[in-house]
């Protein structure tokens, strides 16, 4: 660590943030050798996707499974002390992606879910996990449903797949490559037909051993005991058990034997169904329950990362887990490996505003600093997604967003609104009926509720129903009436969440949500008794009965705060995982904390959100594209250019549908693929299509770029669930589409798609690259910390994950990076597709902020006039701060202008200046050049003389 790193003011606030996705293919040391590349670019900061133990094959790294070692595949501790040191050696910090919600459950390596599911509610750690051990299904009780099996569990079974084996005095099951404990109050099962195999040894020690074993297996204490002694006995006892039993086979193999022989038995022979018999008791009675995956969404009983099997959701609210889960966090936090924070989906979290506070009065300590007045120790920013007018809460002791708000921003305003009826329109038409969103929505969170969170909306039920028992007034509501009113607030609740917490009072905000999604579901609902509702209300909102006693608050309050971890996935699931691929008018629009229904953003609104960000959030994150994003920033850039050509776009639809028609098959009186799966398609390849150095399109698709469409229409349409799903996958719908895309991309002369689809291609990359360009100026200098996602600081047309996990070529943009300067303005403009334009727009103004820090950070935010014929075509604004400043201008709807926007194309159009703003020094920030003006107004055509963007400032 550098002095200068030691003696650095907390919490370090960045510059800027480049996101890095570590894994099996991008490593610590990888990281490492391109430090001094980032460096150049201008970066200040890196910004670390979850690097913690996970699973070896996992490319994203939320799937954590020891919050306390690093990921071996990514690298080893050398390896990562060696990458902190490069970062700062160039005085870079680092923001890690830290995960509090969750654990993956899938690999053995994650101790803690192993000894659940060995000993059950008597395991130390499960208070660590959101169990219920007592559902209404009593076969469930005292047992986690695990729906791992690929087929219903009777023919796994049956098949021989399930297979129990013994190691070291261990005995466990192995389904393929998985595998599961086995609780050694069981092992009496194997170890009672091994001692029938040693008949002939009764005589011999290692018999009366046996018995021994199998006596002490009777006084274990069972896996249902809670009582601490009882716990702590059985922890100690099992081992030595087991220990006991090593020692045995390794002295007397006659005993290895018995027990081989035992299993053989046990394990069944394929073929013959009673042969399994045993198998299938001793499977019983484990303190988990095997089933088949696709059918076990109403009764899987550990809350889950939405409806992730893989991930169980854990109670860091407690805090023995809280400790537990950051201890090597706060390590690293304390020798200033980690500079900042991002949290990953706090809306999962019980108490999230609670849970801020303990980690920065935490990170102080280990910073060994006094907590600052505002109570922010470090640099934090949170996965929150906003819907509509809501705003981040004020009182979370964060600094902002992780940037979805921007993105959403950013691409409404690059959308022309005035095409909004033309477009709609022309979607209807080519579907064949309306789309309401509002309704969609409603629909389709009703559709994940009924199929894959079913049981976390059915607990919600019970518990409700067990409260209205306990007052005379509600006692008769039914079981059934009330899960439904619950079901239905939840399907109309317009937010992610509320956050109320015990001992607080209830937020006006937070008041007229429940209002809101309560006079909503009795609006869709006259047939519901009104008081079941009101009574629902009531309880959402802390307005409990008075004649409640602290145990019946305690369970009104519990009740409220599940209700609060449940609505978040409900909408996640129902917004961002369906309808965003259902409703696809203009799908650049189909965003995480995107509003499509909503078209376009004026500039004077796009000015006030700016202005809000400045006095709220002035450290919040920026970003474009992330690892979540439904596409490249690049991609929605293109696809929103759609709603500057909204006639073209209806004729080429049109011919089309006609040239492609005779590669659709007809399943069940039905085209497919369907006409919405269609109209998306010709979206995502305008927004994705290759275009060559000279700005042509490529002529023909590669067999790369072809299965790279069919593997993300496959994902669109399995996450859509109107034809096909995850969970009931339509097998013939999929080929269909899959063929669909190969026969409309065949290379071959004979295809008339390709020839039609290419010179829209073409005008559409033109305005998407303007669009881009104008984002990125846009995201590197209006308040906030801009982000990059890795690999973008180049076009990127990547869509959604794995897809925009490829590996990122470091060699190829070193080399660009290290060529830039030898490149004129003008070259850069005439070569645009080659991504060194965006490169120079990036590094120019990243060095600038490196440069000018406090001026990003506390200058005023001062909205730029513009007038004259293209004045709707272009954003401005500056950035002043005690007389420094800088004013940016940005193209929108370039279209009209055309391509590039450049020079004369801008006709009268001028910016008028404010009188605070000095004239002298004035320059170009990228070319150097002095600024002509006319009094208070510059052209456009001359701050855009050459480039595509401007940015002047009087700094030198």
């Amino acid at each position: 660590m550098t002095k200068e790193m030691t003696k650095e003011k907390y919490p370090r606030i960045p510059s800027s943030t480049y996101r890095l996705q570590f894994n099996r293919w991008f490593t610590f040391a990888q990281a490492r050798e391109i430090v001094p590349y980032l460096h150049v670019l201008g970066v200040t900061d890196a910004y670390a996707s979850p690097y913690f133990q996970a699973g070896a094959e996992s490319l994203h790294g939320y799937d954590i499974t020891d919050h306390n070692k690093f990921n071996a595949a990514i690298g080893s501790r050398e390896e990562y002390d060696s990458w902190i040191a490069e970062l700062h050696a160039h005085s870079m910090g680092q923001v890690l992606d830290f995960v509090p919600n969750h654990v993956g459950i899938a690999e053995p390596l994650n101790e803690w879910w192993m000894d659940v599911l060995e000993n059950g509610p008597s395991s130390r750690y499960a208070p660590y996990f959101d169990i219920d051990w007592h559902p209404l299904k009593w076969d469930l009780r005292d047992k986690v449903l695990l729906p791992i099996l690929s087929d219903q569990y009777g023919r796994v079974l049956e098949r021989g797949e399930l297979h129990v084996r013994f190691k070291e005095g261990t005995f466990y099951l192995l389904y393929g490559e998985r595998r599961l404990p086995i609780a050694p109050g069981t092992y009496r099962y194997v170890l009672e037909i091994a001692l029938q195999n040693l008949a002939e040894y009764k005589d011999e020690d290692f018999y009366a051993e046996l018995q021994s074993i199998l006596t002490a297996l009777e006084y274990l204490p069972k896996r249902t005991e809670t009582d601490p002694k009882r716990i702590g006995e059985r922890i100690r006892e099992k081992e030595i058990i087991k220990r006991r039993l090593e020692r045995r086979c390794a002295e007397a193999p006659q005993v290895q034997h018995a027990i081989e022989k035992a299993l053989a038995q046990i394990n069944g022979e394929p073929g013959d169904p009673r042969s399994f018999d045993a198998l299938d008791e001793l499977l019983n009675a484990q303190s988990y329950r095997l089933a088949f995956w696709r059918v076990a969404a109403e009764e899987i009983n550990y809350r889950r990362f939405f409806d992730v099997n893989d991930l169980a959701a854990i109670r860091v609210e407690l805090p023995k887990v809280f400790d537990a889960t950051h201890r090597l966090l706060l390590e690293l936090v304390c020798t200033r490996a980690v500079t900042g924070l991002r949290i990953d989906h706090p809306d999962g979290l019980y108490l999230p505003r609670e849970y801020f506070e303990k980690l920065q009065q935490r990170c102080a300590k280990a910073l060994a600093i006094a907590l600052p007045q505002d109570g922010r120790a470090i640099y934090m920013v949170a996965e929150k997604i906003l819907t509509g007018a809501e705003t981040l809460r004020k009182d979370w002791l964060v600094h902002g967003t992780t940037g979805y708000d921007f993105s959403n921003q950013v691409a409404q305003l690059l959308v022309d609104s005035s095409a909004e009826t033309a477009i709609t329109k022309t979607f209807h038409r080519f579907i064949g009926h309306s789309l309401p969103f509002g309704h969609l929505l409603y629909a389709k969170k009703l559709q994940v509720m009924k199929l894959s969170l079913a049981n976390d909306v059915n607990v919600l039920g019970n518990m409700v129903d067990r409260l209205s028992e306990q007052n005379r007034w509600y006692r008769d509501f039914t079981l059934e009436a009330l899960a439904r009113a619950v079901r239905e607030t939840i399907a109309c609740f317009p937010v992610y969440r509320t956050y109320l917490a015990p001992g607080q009072p209830v937020s006006e905000e937070d008041r007229q949500i429940v209002e809101r999604a309560v006079t909503a579901a009795k609006r869709r609902n006259p047939a519901i008794e009104e008081s079941i509702f009101n009574f629902l209300r009531d309880v959402l909102v802390f307005r409990f009965p008075e004649n409640l006693d602290v145990e019946a608050r305690t369970e009104h309050t519990h009740f409220v705060l599940k209700f609060q971890q449940t609505t978040g996935p409900i909408m996640a699931k129902g917004l961002e995982d369906t309808v965003f691929y259902i409703y696809n008018r203009l799908a650049a629009l189909n965003e995480v904390g995107g509003e499509p229904q909503q078209f376009g953003l004026s500039i004077d609104e796009f000015h006030e959100r700016n202005r809000d960000r400045q006095r709220d959030w002035p450290a919040t994150l920026l970003a474009t594209s992330t690892h979540d994003t439904k596409r490249s920033e690049d991609v929605r850039a293109r696809m929103v250019a759609i709603s500057e050509m909204p006639e073209l776009w209806r004729r080429w639809l049109q011919r089309w549908r006609l040239t492609n028609r005779r590669w659709k098959r007809t399943i069940n009186e039905v085209e497919a693929p369907d006409a919405n799966e269609e109209y998306l398609l010709y979206q995502t390849l305008l927004g994705t299509w290759p275009i060559r150095d000279s700005g042509e399109p490529e002529s023909a698709a590669t067999q790369e770029y072809i299965e790279r469409i069919q593997a993300y229409m496959a994902k669109a349409l399995h996450e859509a669930k109107i034809n096909t799903s995850w969970i009931q996958p339509n097998e013939e719908w999929d080929a269909s589409m899959r063929d669909f895309v190969a026969k409309i991309l065949d290379p071959s002369r004979r295809n008339k798609f390709i020839p039609a689809f290419v010179p829209i291609a073409q005008e559409v990359a033109r305005l998407g690259a303007i669009n881009s360009l104008t984002q990125t100026l846009l995201k590197l200098t209006l308040p906030g910390v801009p982000d990059i996602y890795q690999g973008n600081e180049i076009w990127d047309y990547s869509l959604v994950d794995p897809d925009n996990r490829r590996p990122v070529d470091y060699k190829r943009r070193r080399e660009m990076l290290d060529a830039l300067p030898g490149a004129t303005p003008e070259e850069l403009v005439r070569n645009w597709p080659d991504g060194r334009i965006k490169m120079f727009l990036t590094q120019q103004v990243l060095q600038f902020r490196r440069e000018h820090v406090d001026l990003f950070r506390r200058g005023e935010y001062l909205p730029l006039a513009a007038s004259g014929t293209f004045a709707e075509c272009c954003v401005s604004f500056a950035r002043e701060l005690a007389g420094k400043w800088i004013a940016v201008i940005a193209p929108r709807l370039s279209s009209r202008v055309g391509f590039p926007p450049v020079g004369e194309r801008w006709k009268d159009t001028a910016i008028e200046f404010p009188e605070t703003l000095s004239f002298e020094h004035a320059h170009d920030l990228f070319t150097c050049r002095p600024i002509h003006h006319e009094g208070r107004h510059v052209s456009v055509a001359d701050a855009m003389s050459i480039l595509p963007f401007g940015a002047i400032t009087n700094l030198r």
